[in-house]
């Protein structure tokens, strides 16, 4: 049997008092007597009301809720990213809605939809790997929402972002691997629109080229995403080439984790007949045989950072600071799975 929601009202009758009195000995007003805010309270915790936030957000015009919108939530990258997020709000008076958007610009954009329909305040996002236009972002922003950008860029679209310097991780990398003696690098890279795609195989060519290594086109195999089943085939691709890499550079941990496997599957010793190294420093790498070396990105001050400048903008709304773009630097973290210097 469902029991009925107590009101403000139900309140005031009870006291026979006003539901404005309510209201205000909910809230301490100092003009109320002791006496009476302590009977208005005590009756609505022994009746255990609770207040009407969508009401009350109504007449606010602010719901206190932020969207963060996210390709997946099951790695500890962007796990670790939203533990980021609700440290900062936990006690900010923001509730948080999270989203998913499964690598789907269809789901991308049904989510925007969705979040400006319950008129959210403000919206952390990291695109899919399928979004090349950036409309519906857009859109939030001629709203009144601010939306700061993590992670993965958004070209041309002028709102906050906070991102790694992923050309400088995968110039790290490669370079190390040149050093290391390794001549015949590969590059597993990932989906082609996004920028850290883009990013990462642009500091792959310019370290083969910095060192007078040549580009062969047979050693750029795109994964299409980043899981580790999307690694298999491509990981096969290049180790069954006539002329096999002797390193490989991934464009994150679950693709190098699959170029391991295979590698061992196909009779490659590691890192003696081939180097591997991933992108994130995902914690479970280092216990791999060998352990993965790895680009290690601070994903926990990603997320910290993020809400930080969203929070300014919501506690400021009349202020219109100048944009920010902050670029974490990115460090190389060796292990076992490439030779050493």
């Amino acid at each position: 049997m469902s029991s009925k929601r107590v009101t403000i009202s139900d309140i005031a009758q009870k006291l026979n008092i006003s539901a404005s009195t309510v209201s205000r000995a909910l809230k301490n007003h100092p003009a109320l007597k002791k006496e009476t805010i302590k009977a208005v309270q005590d009756l609505a915790n022994k009746l255990n009301y609770q207040p009407n936030l969508l009401a009350l957000s109504l007449r606010q015009k602010k719901t206190n809720t932020i969207g963060v919108i996210i390709p997946e939530i099951t790695s500890h990258f962007f796990s670790s990213i939203i533990t980021g997020i609700q440290d900062v709000l936990v006690n900010s008076g923001y509730n948080i809605i999270i989203c998913q958007s499964n690598e789907s610009y269809k789901e991308e954009l049904a989510i925007v939809e969705n979040l400006l329909r319950i008129r959210v305040d403000g919206v952390l996002v990291s695109p899919s790997s399928r979004t090349k236009k950036f409309n519906h972002f857009s859109k939030l922003k001629q709203s009144g929402v601010p939306i700061v950008v993590f992670d993965r860029d958004c070209p041309n679209l002028e709102v906050d972002k906070v991102l790694v310097d992923d050309y400088d991780g995968a110039f790290q990398a490669i370079d190390y691997l040149i050093k290391s003696g390794c001549k015949k690098i590969a590059h597993l890279s990932g989906p082609k629109n996004l920028s850290t795609t883009n990013h990462r195989l642009q500091g792959y060519l310019d370290a083969l080229k910095k060192n007078n290594l040549p580009v062969k086109e047979e050693y750029i195999v795109h994964a299409s995403g980043f899981t580790h089943e999307e690694g298999i085939q491509p990981t096969k691709t290049l180790l069954r080439l006539k002329n096999p890499p002797d390193a490989i550079f991934a464009i994150n941990d679950c693709i190098a984790i699959s170029a391991m496997y295979i590698a061992k599957k196909l009779d490659f010793k590691i890192p003696e007949d081939i180097s591997i190294i991933g992108f994130d420093d995902e914690p479970h790498t280092r216990y791999f045989k060998p352990a993965l070396s790895t680009v290690w990105q601070p994903v926990y001050s990603i997320g910290m950072l993020s809400a930080r400048i969203l929070l300014s903008h919501l506690k400021n709304p009349d202020n219109t600071p100048k944009l920010r773009k902050e670029i974490f630097k990115p460090e190389l973290v060796i292990r076992h799975s490439s030779i050493k210097i």
